[in-house]
């Protein structure tokens, strides 16, 4: 019988994950989560922006009926915490997605399933809660795409998140310097039964870029083709430029994610927090907007909530959380990042996520 999984000794805050977790990943497994592309630049500034930001504390305000309950997209959650799409759970943990879809069932928490998963979209959503989105990379051959869509629905995923600022990285230099290669087992299960397409040959002085890796990438025309081959809403994760936050918008996109991949696209690009209130101002309020980059406590949700975000996403912390303790690893983090907003937002005189707003924040002050 396996040993049942406990709370490691010295958890007191969710980032306390992140700081086990060279004890609990091989050295190489951690690069590889940790990184991003290039140097790194970006992974960096994802974490450096929530800095920037200080939280101004009010006085007299009655919270006792404070809550951070809120409906995004159709979902009453209880807390603004979303699990963050990540590819190749067994990486972390032996149950790899299927812990996560565990934990978020056990505490309310919306996941969204990635098509890299180690576990099939099947098999997640029966061990998720029904707050639950499938994110989406496009195939080359849209057969397989169609298929995807297809799976989702009858599996009951809520909506689809269409990733569409990957479809180029370059690799991490600190998980190359590692040595690190993809353990042979993680293979994304979603994509087993597909038939890889042809590699198509460059001609003489093509790219290897603009002709090769970039030959299939997404354009508007895949995104109208999606929208009129599902019945489910489209959100669009990857989201940075205002321009192109208005542009799908009125395209009827249903929501988007303002995102840097986690730093594993351009590196040098500006943080995700830094780019928030560009993409909220440009499609104003009520149009649901969520943030993924860098977020290791309650504090920093709480900036990102100011800013303009309605909900977060969690990736790197996630895993963190899974290679600690499975399944109960993850839903503790979620705990404690949900207890970290609610005593932010206390001293801040927020009784609820309405409340909080860009005049709870201040440039913090050089150290």
């Amino acid at each position: 019988m396996a040993t049942p999984e406990r709370i490691p000794v010295g958890i007191a805050n969710a980032i306390d994950y992140e700081r086990l977790a060279p004890q609990t990943l091989e050295a190489g497994r951690l690069a590889y989560i940790a990184g991003g592309s290039g140097n790194d630049v970006t992974v960096r500034a994802n974490r450096a922006a929530f800095g920037h930001w200080a939280i101004v504390p009010r006085l007299l305000r009655d919270v006792r009926a404070g809550h951070s309950r809120l409906v995004l997209g159709g979902m009453a959650l209880p807390h603004p915490f979303l699990l963050a799409p990540v590819a190749h759970g067994l990486l972390a943990h032996p149950q790899a997605e299927i812990a996560t879809a565990r934990a978020a069932a056990a505490t309310g928490t919306c996941l969204m399933a990635s098509t890299l998963t180690s576990n099939t979209l099947e098999e997640i959503a029966d061990s998720a809660g029904p707050s639950r989105l499938f994110q989406l990379y496009l195939q080359e051959n849209r057969t397989h795409t169609l298929d995807l869509l297809r799976r989702a629905e009858a599996a009951g995923y809520r909506a689809i998140v269409l990733t569409l600022d990957a479809h180029l990285q370059l690799p991490s230099r600190s998980a190359l310097a590692t040595g690190f290669a993809m353990p042979l087992e993680c293979v994304p299960a979603n994509l087993a039964s597909y038939t890889p397409s042809p590699a198509t040959p460059l001609a003489e002085g093509e790219s290897r870029i603009f002709q090769g890796a970039m030959r299939h990438a997404p354009t508007w025309d895949e995104l109208r083709w999606l929208m009129q081959h599902t019945r489910l809403p489209l959100w669009v994760k990857g989201v940075a430029h205002p321009d192109d936050a208005r542009a799908l918008k009125d395209a009827g996109v249903a929501g988007l994610i303002v995102s840097n991949h986690g730093g594993r696209g351009l590196d040098g690009s500006p943080a995700s927090l830094a780019m928030l209130p560009g993409v909220r101002a440009a499609v104003g309020p009520g149009y649901p907007v969520l943030m993924d980059g860098g977020v290791r406590s309650g504090a920093d949700a709480f900036k990102a909530l100011a800013l303009g975000a309605d909900a977060v996403l969690i990736g790197r912390l996630q895993l963190y959380a899974l290679a600690a303790a499975g399944a109960l690893g993850v839903a503790h983090m979620i705990q404690l990042l949900t207890e970290e907003l609610h005593a932010t937002m206390a001293q801040a005189g927020c009784a609820q996520l309405a409340d909080i707003t860009p005049d709870h924040l201040i440039p913090a002050l050089p150290c």
